[in-house]
């Protein structure tokens, strides 16, 4: 079984103060973007939010469960946690809330290249990593998180056992790589919809 992580509890301070998932493309928010392809290329969707009051922006997504980080404080890797203990599928896709062109045949091949593995993640070079684009086993993730030291991903990502796989060997199924585009600024969103948008 796969389980889609999606991480949302970011205090959006780079946004503006706009939830990023919020943000809209091509007329969709990230967010619906997001679980549309999601719901192609897992068997369940968990969205991880900083706060019940938070989880509550999602209740109209009848097939998502929504649930609050566990160890609040912690960033992302506090996310990751709790949405890998909630997670009902061995194999989890994990993913940041402002990558709003994740493409299904990445994740579908992502998955399939993490036998024999911990986890597969994109990456562009050994100091360029994508573990919010990451697909990961959920036992020696839990197993890593349970009692560890560091807040860092890569710290998390270099504790497992991985298979690091180069962003280029995703282009005949995303030629511009586009699943990997995230948006961090309002004006990271004015220069994707000046600059990109139309490509989608």
């Amino acid at each position: 079984m796969r389980t889609g992580i999606v991480l949302v509890g970011g205090e959006a301070r780079r946004a503006g103060g706009v939830e990023k998932y919020f943000f809209e493309v091509c007329g969709q928010t990230f967010i619906d973007r997001l679980l549309q392809t999601l719901r192609g290329v897992v068997d369940e969707i968990v969205i991880v939010a900083r706060s019940e009051e938070q989880c509550a922006r999602f209740a109209e997504y009848q097939d998502v469960r929504c649930i609050e980080d566990l160890r609040k404080g912690l960033g992302p890797i506090g996310g990751v946690h709790a949405g890998a203990l909630a997670a009902h599928g061995d194999e989890l896709f994990v993913v940041a809330c402002d990558m709003p062109c994740i493409n299904g045949m990445v994740i579908e091949a992502l998955f399939g290249m993490m036998a024999g593995y911990d986890a597969a993640i994109p990456c562009w070079n050994r100091e360029m990593l994508e573990p919010l684009h990451a697909v990961y086993r959920r036992t020696p993730l839990l197993e890593y998180l349970r009692d560890h030291k560091s807040r860092s991903l890569r710290a998390m990502v270099e504790g497992l056992h991985p298979r690091y796989v180069p962003a280029e060997l995703f282009r005949p199924m995303d030629p511009d790589l586009l699943t990997f585009i995230n948006i961090n600024h309002i004006s990271d969103l004015e220069r994707f919809k000046a600059e990109i948008e139309h490509r989608l």
